[in-house]
Order: structure tokens, then C-alpha cells, then sequence
């Protein structure tokens, strides 16, 4: 075997090492994140199927508005990563304080959504009004801890630019303690405080995403290796360039992120139309689906990252490397979850639904058939992820944004409302369609790393 082989296979063995290293730690983070929604789910479940439609409805608005913004502030991530590839640590700087300016700017409007949640599921997207009334205190409580919620994001998107993203994974695990804790005492009404059933568990919610804020920023403040940052240090001056281009590089990734969100939230409405039972087995297989992803959703993250170093010291060939090597593990890692979704959706049901109770029958076959098909579509759902994570780390995000809307609207959407209405497949329709729209996308992603790694890699090449 020639030096040049062996010196090939070393990088690519290095690569992978680095980037299970870096994805452990964040897609464990990412499922710490879904276990404070897992449980809020399994608590509400114990007020019945309704409650949990009801939390389902106002999920399918909270969600969409959250990743929008989360999408824009993904644009810090691949700047800050290329920011430490070429050493420019003020750079770094300005990108965390700008980014807390676009969560701050984004706040108020996302506040006036919420309080308004109730009209827009019953007169935009004609859900039942008793079951959209029921939605609107859990909206009233969670929309205190967005702000709070955006910031962990950010922070944790700096920590994890530098290649340390377990600090986070441990607030997180603090954090959904102190969820189920806080659930219990104001959903139920436990240790003499009132029972709030619905709007208790949004108070919860914001109550934990503050506190895992604050931890974390106290942690960064206090850190010696983050302290030279001086990341709070005349936090209020303003650096409209930096602000810019975040808004830039990060509004494609938010219409991106809005588009694939907002299939999955237009699917909960489409199922709502089929009654309470199969929108409350679509609740519990969208909850799995949803902790499968996480997988690959730290692997993208830490995609972005190793593009992004490797761009920022000006290493074309590393960068490519670096995103299909992750493209690789992300694809690898959901067989698994897909097996298991395919082969074991009664046992998975019985988590968040009572097997003995006939009233809850129907929702539990709704959720086994639906896991089914979720089943199918892992493969495309990490391979799509990881794709557009690797395209952040070289800030290409308008074309990604436009095959992710034509991807999940006109065919995902598309298809789910045909297969559902007009050839009368019902759930199953809508859960066929979003595998197909995943799976458009994913190839499309694909080739679209092919063409732009290539060409960098090619301006970078001596002739001659």
C-alpha cells in the first residue's frame, strides 16, 4: 500500500474520530433537550388523550416560530467556527454579542404570536375551538422562556465552536429534573400550590429554560478558557455589519429549518382533521421520531463545526472530507432507531398510552401504524440533516433553503394531502408524504455538497 493511501486513511479515520468525538456530547445534548419535552408529554398524558392533543396543538405553533429563529442563530455556529479556523478570536466575540441582539429583536414578536395562539389554530387553520381554547395556556406560560430558551442555543453554539459541547449536556441533564419537578407541583397541584394542569406545564417550561440559561452563562463568564472573550463587555454597542450578516447567512437556514418544521407542524394539523385519536397517536410517534433526530441533529451541528475550522484555516480538502464523513455517520446512525421503530411500535405506545384502557385503543393503533412509517423514513431524515449541517460550514444556505421548501412543500406536503383526502389513506397519507419530501431533499442536499465542496477544492488546486 503506497504512503499516499496509507496518509488518505489516516485523515479519514482521524476525521471520523473527530467527529464522533464532537457528536457524542451534542446529539446527547440535543436528546437532553427532547427528554424536557418527552416528559412534559408522558405527565400530560396522565390527564388523557385530549390534554395531550390539546399540548399537541400548541406544540405545532411553539415549535416552528422556536426553530426559526434557532435557524437564524445557526448562522453563528459556521462564523464562529471559521472565525477559530483562522484565529480571529475577536471575531468570535462579536458574533455571540450580535447574536444575542437577534434574539432579543425576534422576542416581542414571537410573545404576540403566542398570545394570539388560540385565533390562529381555530381561524387560520380551523382546528376545533374547544381543543385550540384548551392549547392557549400552555402557549401563555412556555412563550416567557423563548428568549431564555434561544440563549442556551447560542451559548451552547459557542462552547460547541470550541470543540467542548458537554457543559451543555450537563445543564441539560439538571434541567430535566427539575422539569418533571416542577410539572408535578403546578400541573398537579402538589407541595399547596393551585392545580394549572396545562398552563402549569408552560410555566414549567419557561421556569427551566431560564435556569438552564443562566447556568450556562454563569459558567461561560466564569470559565478561564471563555473569560477573554468578555463576551458581556459593553454588550449594548452595536455592530450593524456583524448583525447584517448573521441576519444574512442565517435567514436561509430559518426558512430552511421553518420549512422542514413546518411540514411536521402541518401534519399535526392535517391529522388534527381526523379526530382527537389519531392526532393523539400522532403526538406519541412524533415525539420518537423527533428523539431519533436529535441523533442526527448533533452530528449536523458538529458537521458545521469541523467544515467550518477546516475552511477557516483555509483547508478546502479537509472541509470536504470533513462533511461526508459526517454525511456517512449521520445516514449509519439511524439505522438502528429505524429497526426499532419498523419492529416495536406497540411497546413504544405503552410509554405515553394505557394498553388496558379501551378509551385510548384507537390512539395506540394510530401511533403503531404511524411509528411504522416513521420507521421508513429515518435514513432520509438523518441524511438530510447532516447535509445542510455541512452546507452551513460553508455558509451556503440559499440554495439548500430553496430544495428544502420546494423538497418539503409542493412534493412532501403535497403528497401527504393527496394520499390522505383524495385517495383516502387517512394518517398513514400524511406520514407516506413527509418520508417522501425527506427523502427529495436528502439526494438534493447530496448533490449540492458534491458541487460546492468540489469547487472549492478546485479554486484552491495549482494549474500546471
Amino acid at each position: 500500500m503506497s504512503t499516499l493511501a496509507l496518509t488518505d486513511r489516516r485523515l479519514v479515520l482521524d476525521e471520523i474520530r473527530a467527529t464522533v468525538a464532537l457528536s457524542i456530547p451534542i446529539a446527547l445534548t440535543q436528546i437532553a433537550m427532547i427528554a424536557i419535552n418527552t416528559t412534559d408529554v408522558v405527565m400530560t398524558g396522565q390527564l388523557g388523550p385530549r390534554a395531550l392533543a390539546a399540548v399537541q396543538l400548541g406544540h405545532n405553533l411553539y415549535f416552528p416560530m422556536f426553530i426559526m429563529v434557532m435557524g437564524v442563530l445557526f448562522a453563528t455556529a459556521a462564523m464562529m467556527a471559521q472565525e477559530l479556523g483562522g484565529r480571529h478570536y475577536k471575531g468570535v466575540r462579536r458574533t455571540v454579542r450580535q447574536g444575542f441582539w437577534v434574539l432579543l429583536s425576534t422576542t416581542i414578536p414571537a410573545w404576540l404570536y403566542f398570545a394570539n395562539g388560540e385565533w390562529i389554530l381555530v381561524r387560520l387553520f380551523g382546528q376545533d375551538p374547544t381543543l385550540a381554547a384548551e392549547a392557549q395556556p400552555y402557549l401563555d406560560g412556555a412563550m416567557w422562556g423563548v428568549p431564555f430558551m434561544l440563549g442556551f442555543a447560542l451559548l451552547r453554539n459557542f462552547i460547541a465552536a470550541h470543540s467542548q459541547p458537554r457543559p451543555a449536556l450537563w445543564i441539560l441533564l439538571v434541567g430535566i429534573g427539575l422539569n418533571a419537578a416542577l410539572n408535578w407541583i403546578l400541573m398537579f397541584g402538589h407541595l399547596g400550590m393551585p392545580r394549572l394542569e396545562l398552563l402549569g406545564l408552560g410555566i414549567a417550561t419557561a421556569l427551566v429554560h431560564a435556569t438552564i440559561f443562566v447556568i450556562l452563562l454563569v459558567y461561560i463568564l466564569r470559565n478561564r478558557r471563555y473569560r477573554r472573550y468578555h463576551l458581556l463587555v459593553r454588550f449594548w454597542r452595536a455592530d450593524w455589519p456583524r448583525y447584517r450578516e448573521i441576519w444574512a447567512i442565517g435567514l436561509p437556514i430559518a426558512f430552511t429549518k421553518l420549512a422542514e418544521a413546518g411540514l411536521f407542524a402541518a401534519s399535526g394539523l392535517l391529522v388534527g382533521l381526523l379526530g382527537v385519536n389519531a392526532l393523539a397517536g400522532h403526538a406519541v410517534a412524533l415525539q420518537y421520531a423527533a428523539i431519533a433526530f436529535m441523533i442526527p441533529f448533533g452530528v449536523a451541528q458538529a458537521a458545521t463545526v469541523r467544515v467550518g475550522l477546516a475552511v477557516g484555516r483555509g483547508d478546502p480538502r479537509g472541509a470536504r472530507l470533513a462533511g461526508w464523513v459526517a454525511m456517512a455517520v449521520g445516514v449509519l446512525i439511524m439505522l438502528p432507531p429505524s429497526i426499532l421503530f419498523a419492529t416495536t411500535g406497540k411497546p413504544l405506545a405503552a410509554l405515553f398510552l394505557d394498553l388496558n384502557d379501551p378509551d385510548e385503543a384507537q390512539a395506540i393503533a394510530a401511533a403503531v401504524v404511524f411509528l411504522g412509517v416513521a420507521g421508513v423514513f429515518q435514513l432520509a431524515d438523518g441524511g438530510q440533516a447532516v447535509a445542510s449541517g455541512a452546507l452551513r460550514g460553508f455558509k451556503d444556505t440559499r440554495v439548500p433553503m430553496m430544495i428544502a421548501i420546494i423538497g418539503y412543500w409542493p412534493i412532501g406536503l403535497g403528497t401527504a394531502l393527496l394520499l390522505a383526502f383524495p385517495l383516502g389513506l387517512g394518517g398513514v397519507g400524511v406520514w407516506s408524504g413527509l418520508a417522501l419530501g425527506l427523502a427529495v431533499v436528502w439526494l438534493a442536499l447530496s448533490w449540492r455538497y458534491h458541487k460546492v465542496s468540489r469547487r472549492l477544492v478546485d479554486q484552491h488546486t495549482p494549474v500546471g
